[in-house]
């Protein structure tokens, strides 16, 4: 037995870990063998690990979302201070009886995320301690293709890649979409660019690619098919308009790292499995002057400030908007 923590963005794998800590375990008794806690039960936690596991002899406890892995406040107020308590007393019990803990009990937290604070640094000590960050481009196309393999289904690293940047990096959605192209295509198939196309939903931020990569080109009719295609796709109007505004605030960081010679995705602060990302952003900020994104970025905050006071359609605004840069 032993104490685990698990956390971090790329949920897929996380919950496979997970999966497999259950399987592993054997046989799950909710309430005798097996307890599961959050942050509205955590306080039970070491009441939990000291009572027997009637008729077996070990323990499963998974703790979820607890907020015990938050910074630790030295002001703290209020139920800051009651949780800061509590996580500095399961951190005190875990390192002061772990051997109780190995014999009879596997706690495993599982968050989000974790500050390095004191209960992260005694699981680090007395346990292990895994962080399931996002996966990299490589890694992407490597655990697309295996899925493929496992189904005699052929995709090459570029349509591959093309997938990832359509579809997004969660591992989790690109295994949805992958199954319907599998299912689609057939044994012994490839996966076409095409194909990919005509089944898969895009994600937002790669249908602002679109867009914005029409908008460069001025490309009026194009863009507002792109606009339109969102909001068919019951897309909702606000986010949109604030997707966009990131997305040509990025465009402009651009303008700012090429001038003053900074790396890119650093100052785009870009994850590690969006750096493929840096040719796609430096290529349509070569569309626009610094001059006109500033200007365009000023525009949809101020149609955004005049929508919330009943001032202008946002719908209208926002293709009124895209009409003026691409004429």
């Amino acid at each position: 037995m032993s104490v685990k923590l698990l956390y971090g963005e790329e949920t897929y794998l996380l919950e496979t870990k997970l999966k497999r800590i259950k399987k592993d375990f054997g046989e799950l008794v909710k309430g005798i063998n097996y307890i599961q806690l959050d942050e509205t039960n955590v306080k039970e936690l070491i009441s939990d690990i000291e009572t027997p596991a009637f008729g077996y002899e070990n323990k499963l406890i998974i703790a979820r979302n607890t907020g015990l892995f938050k910074k630790e406040k030295k002001n703290a107020r209020g139920a800051d201070v009651a949780l800061n308590d509590l996580m500095l007393k399961i951190a005190q019990y875990i390192d002061e009886n772990i051997s109780l803990i190995n014999e009879a009990v596997e706690l495993v937290f599982v968050e989000e995320s974790a500050e390095k604070n004191t209960l992260y640094k005694t699981i680090e000590k007395n346990g292990e301690v895994t962080e399931f960050a996002p996966l990299k481009l490589p890694q992407l196309i490597q655990n697309i293709q295996k899925i493929c393999a496992a189904y005699k289904v052929k995709i090459d690293n570029e349509t591959t890649k093309y997938f990832v940047e359509l579809c997004g990096a969660n591992m989790q959605d690109l295994i949805n979409e992958i199954r319907k192209l599998i299912e689609y295509v057939g044994e012994n198939a490839t996966i076409t660019k095409k194909d990919i196309d005509l089944l898969c939903i895009k994600q937002i931020d790669s249908v602002i690619f679109d867009l914005t990569d029409n908008l460069g080109k001025k490309d009026t009719k194009k863009a507002i098919e792109v606009l339109n295609n969102l909001l068919y796709e019951k897309e909702p109007i606000q986010k949109i308009l604030i997707t966009l505004y990131n997305h040509f605030k990025k465009l402009y960081i651009v303008k700012i790292a090429e001038e003053y010679r900074k790396d890119l995705a650093t100052s785009m602060k870009l994850k590690p499995n969006q750096l493929f990302l840096t040719t796609k952003y430096k290529m349509q900020a070569s569309y626009f002057s610094k001059e006109e994104i500033e200007n365009i970025m000023e525009e949809f905050i101020n149609l955004d400030a005049n929508y919330k006071v009943g001032l202008i359609d946002i719908n209208i605004g926002l293709e009124a908007i895209l009409c003026r840069y691409c004429s």
